[in-house]
């Protein structure tokens, strides 16, 4: 017996960016370390999906199309055509959409209560402190803001970013992963914008990561993943 096609009719963004297939997860988004939060999880989770490139180049993520799911015209967004009550449901934040798939497919956050909600206070913690004190100091130090004699807003955000680094190094001592042996969505969150700063943001020598042995291992480790390496390169850049 047939499965009833999904009708996604009802979200405007599938007519800027049409679904090849509407019964499966409709992915929109770009390889930015909130990009890849999203692109890793679904690889990891092995949910069948579909990647639509938001190419900032192009303002895509400010066209009404895409502020139809996102009102505030940032990536990521998802819809899912088989959402709560096999209705379809659309999503943004990056971080909500990880506790969705991961509550959605029953992997990467513990099902214990003190465990899951542990995961949830470093996914907060990233979302929250790590994501928008690294990305201003990608700013100020790597892109536009590079080009600004006054030093300090580059300097707030460099010692900001140190104690950040200091937090979670402290955190992974004696442990595999954020939550110790097992991989959560608290490391998917994490894994990119950290990849970021040491990488595009060329940060490594202003935030010494050096120093901070046990991120630069568990960086690595997350790195090796089949689904974080793939992840990292969805959906491809025109």
């Amino acid at each position: 017996m047939e499965m009833p096609v999904a009708d996604l009719s009802s979200f405007p963004i599938t007519r800027k960016w049409p679904a090849k297939d509407p019964a499966v997860l409709q992915y929109y988004g770009l390889p930015t370390p909130n990009g890849v939060k999203v692109s890793i999880m679904l690889e990891e989770t092995g949910l069948p999906y579909e990647a639509h490139l938001v190419d900032f180049g192009s303002d895509d993520q400010h066209s009404p199309a895409f502020e139809s799911l996102n009102p505030n015209g940032k990536i990521p967004a998802i819809i899912d055509p088989d959402g709560p009550g096999g209705q379809p449901i659309g999503l943004f934040e990056s971080g909500a959409i990880l506790l969705y798939l991961a509550e959605k497919t029953g992997k990467f956050l513990p099902a214990a209560p003190g465990a899951r909600w542990e995961t949830i206070a470093w996914l907060m913690w990233q979302m929250g402190g790590l994501g928008p004190m690294l990305g201003q100091l990608g700013f100020f130090h790597k892109f536009a803001g590079r080009e600004y004699e006054d030093k300090r807003p580059r300097d707030r955000y460099a010692t900001e970013a140190k104690r950040l680094l200091g937090v979670l190094d402290a955190r992974l001592a004696g442990r595999q992963w954020i939550m110790g042996d097992d991989y959560t969505i608290a490391d998917i969150a994490s894994l990119g914008w950290v990849r970021n700063l040491i990488g595009v943001y060329e940060a490594r020598e202003i935030v010494e990561f050096d120093r901070f042995t046990n991120v630069a291992a568990w960086l690595d480790r997350g790195l090796a993943r089949p689904g974080v390496q793939k992840g990292l390169t969805i959906p491809a850049r025109g």
